[in-house]
């Protein structure tokens, strides 16, 4: 049951996983040193996306960190390290400069997990959860084929499209007492005495399959001209999914860290458990999500707009609710005392509806584009430049998102007519302490 304290942190992971950027996960360096800009959260510029000449393979050179680190990414393993297991899966393709040992918040980790906090907290000093810290993420690609049903003159079609994939969705709201924040980011000792800190998450996360049906078009620009562009046109994308829920897992944690006179954790006599979890999950549940999209390209200029998850919900059936305790969290002694599970009926979990926007022009020798948006981290901007020589591509960008800047750059290199090699460096805040950091994606692209 000691275990069970792992649970409270996986706010840290929410935080690392909505903090991190589109290209932790994107298998294309060209669109990263870009800034993953091109409508990549639009259903519709991403059907003017599929029109790009080339595919790329993603060269993982991450997963050489995550190897060298496995055995301490298992929850089984005596040194298992939380911090790290979530680093890694914020990003785990690309590989990342400075992705050293994190000695404190590992051993944090570890204490928590044991119930064995030090009494001097000025141990893990060094060690500061991300803020702020209210996070909402969500991770839901569809693969499908579009059925067309109607072709008519210029490329214009309309068309059914079937579709399915993964849903996921995680959500965290992690306070810290602001005397522990103090604690935790001083440079020297400090000590709050009779103190009565407060630690505390509420996070959720769901799983599902989305099945998805929609309707693809693009239609033609009355009266263009024979040498129009083969890209050109109205492109309009709808998809309604159905979410057949597979997991619903809510850990609603507090802990109370109380200090003596001397500013040491200590244990108060005939007080409440300083240690309390609620527990509330399912494995049965059922809702929906509309994603819409619209899109142009009109000669060298592009533009869209998509609106994802207008509706977006899932009713979860079934759900238990169960409560576990600790009175001692100091000496590592004591173990979780488990309250009777109740049944709680149904819950119903929402989500925003997020907004997109992008513009574009692609020119013979260099490609300007930008992409805004609000939703599910709050307001976001990405933009990215790109100058094509002969055999060598220059690329920049940068991105704006959760109050912070990250610049992108990279370059292409064409290895012959069908091959080419694309490096990016970009700056990334997927760790828990949100510092930024340099990572490297590698891919190769192979041109159509």
């Amino acid at each position: 049951m000691k275990t069970l304290v792992c649970l409270p942190m996986i706010a840290f992971s929410l935080v690392c996983a909505s903090t991190a950027q589109a290209q932790n996960w994107s298998f294309d360096a060209r669109a990263i040193a870009l800034g993953a800009t091109g409508g990549s959260e639009n259903l519709a510029s991403s059907m003017i996306g599929e029109t790009k000449a080339y595919r790329s393979i993603v060269l993982p050179l991450g997963l050489l960190q995550v190897l060298q680190d496995f055995g301490r990414l298992n929850p089984r393993h005596e040194e298992f390290d939380l911090i790290k297991t979530v680093e890694y899966a914020a990003a785990p393709l690309h590989y990342q400069l400075g992705r050293r040992e994190n000695g404190r918040s590992a051993q944090f980790a570890v204490d928590m997990r044991n119930g064995e906090i030090s009494r001097d907290l000025n141990d893990y000093r060094g060690f500061l959860p991300a803020r702020p810290m209210r996070a909402l993420g969500l991770a839901s690609p569809t693969w499908g084929r579009t059925f067309r049903v109607h072709e008519g003159a210029g490329g214009a079609f309309q068309g059914i499209y079937v579709g399915a994939g993964p849903y996921m969705a995680m959500r965290t709201d992690l306070g810290v007492d602001p005397q522990l924040s103090e604690i935790l980011a001083s440079r020297t000792g400090v000590y709050m005495p009779n103190a009565h800190m407060q630690l505390g998450d509420d996070s959720d996360a769901q799983l599902a399959l989305a099945v998805a049906g929609g309707y693809r078009a693009r239609f033609s620009w009355s009266g263009a001209s024979p040498a129009a562009s083969t890209r050109d046109g109205l492109y309009v994308a709808t998809n309604y999914k159905y979410l057949h829920g597979f997991r619903y897992e809510r850990i609603d944690g507090r802990v109370r860290l109380d200090t003596d006179r001397n500013g040491l954790v200590t244990a108060l006599p005939n007080a409440p458990s300083p240690l309390l979890l609620v527990r509330e999950s399912s494995t049965s549940g059922s809702g929906v999500a509309i994603d819409l999209g619209l899109g142009a390209v009109v000669g060298p200029w592009e533009v869209g707009f998509g609106a994802n998850g207008v509706g977006n919900r899932i009713r979860w059936r079934d759900v238990q609710r169960a409560t576990y305790s600790m009175d001692d969290i100091v000496s590592g002694e004591d173990d979780f005392a488990e309250g009777v599970p109740a049944f709680s009926g149904e819950v119903v979990r929402e989500l925003p509806v997020d907004y997109s926007g992008n513009a574009g022009y692609n020119a013979d020798r260099w490609t300007a584009q930008a992409e805004f948006g609000r939703g599910y981290g709050g307001g976001r901007f990405r933009t990215g430049y790109e100058y094509r020589f002969r055999a060598v591509e220059l690329r920049t960008g940068a991105i704006y998102s959760r109050e912070k800047w990250n610049p992108t750059a990279g370059v292409g290199l064409n290895l012959g007519k069908r091959l080419s090699l694309d490096v990016a460096a970009f700056g990334t805040t997927a760790n828990v302490a949100r510092e930024r950091r340099t990572a490297v994606a590698v891919s190769v692209r192979i041109n159509h």
